[in-house]
């Protein structure tokens, strides 16, 4: 679907979400990510290796004419060796996981998900997602990416203590995020109500809180409520980032 949304936008087009980008660079990101990731499993590597940064990426691999095939190429082979792979490899993972191969194949859903909605937004709108899904990334997103990295929301509330609930509503499934009250922006993050009221509560659908939560939608128009204080939102987009390097 990433590259059915790139053709149709055009790998000229900017990409609204990604505001460096054109969709050709969004494509060959992707397509390097796949590979990136097969190789991890198909080698059995157990420790990361040095990459290239993303400006190197960015500057090689194939031309337009060959881009789209080429990213087709290296989807078609990360799923088969993934599908392949014995459960029981062991090798290095991004996030925590049931199984390592378990690991990288939700990774790789939720890296190409979120890319096909940055391609789906240079000509138009996003497609929404299944909610469950949906709500795995927003799992994968709290439990996994910030759960072994609190240092990231340290921008992220007014103040030490503070809670935000998240409400998937059409999942059925909430998490909660905390700010620790040593001020030092480090918090915990876990699935379902928390203990104490929220400073702020987040409902919705959950490929609408999905996208908000990933940045691809802005508070205003993502077509959620928000009870509380909205402040406690407000430095997420900068504060709550995942990126390659």
């Amino acid at each position: 679907m990433l590259a059915a949304a790139a053709e149709r936008a055009g790998l000229g087009a900017a990409v609204p979400s990604c505001p460096v980008w054109r969709v050709r660079d969004l494509v060959r990101h992707q397509g390097f990510v796949h590979r990136w990731a097969a190789s991890y499993v198909r080698e059995q590597r157990t420790s990361p290796t040095p990459e290239p940064g993303e400006a190197e990426l960015l500057g090689s691999g194939p031309g337009d004419d060959e881009l789209l095939d080429w990213y087709r190429t290296g989807h078609t082979e990360l799923l088969g060796t993934l599908r392949a792979a014995d459960p029981a490899t062991t090798c290095w993972t991004v996030v925590p996981g049931p199984s390592c191969v378990a690991s990288w194949a939700r990774r790789q859903a939720h890296e190409t998900a979120i890319h096909r909605v940055d391609a789906e937004l240079a000509g138009g709108e996003p497609t929404p997602f299944p909610a469950d899904f949906a709500a795995d990334g927003i799992d994968e997103l709290l439990t996994g990416f910030f759960g072994r990295d609190p240092g990231r929301a340290s921008t992220l509330a007014a103040g030490p203590g503070e809670l935000i609930e998240i409400w998937a509503k059409d999942a059925g499934q909430s998490w909660y995020i905390q700010l620790t009250s040593d001020g030092k922006g480090a918090y915990t993050a876990g699935r379902g109500e928390p203990a104490d009221a929220p400073a702020c509560v987040v409902a919705g659908s959950a490929s609408s809180l999905y996208l908000l939560l990933w940045n691809r939608a802005e508070l205003e128009t993502a077509g959620v409520a928000v009870a509380g204080d909205t402040d406690v939102l407000s430095a997420w987009p900068e504060g709550m980032r995942v990126t390659w390097e």
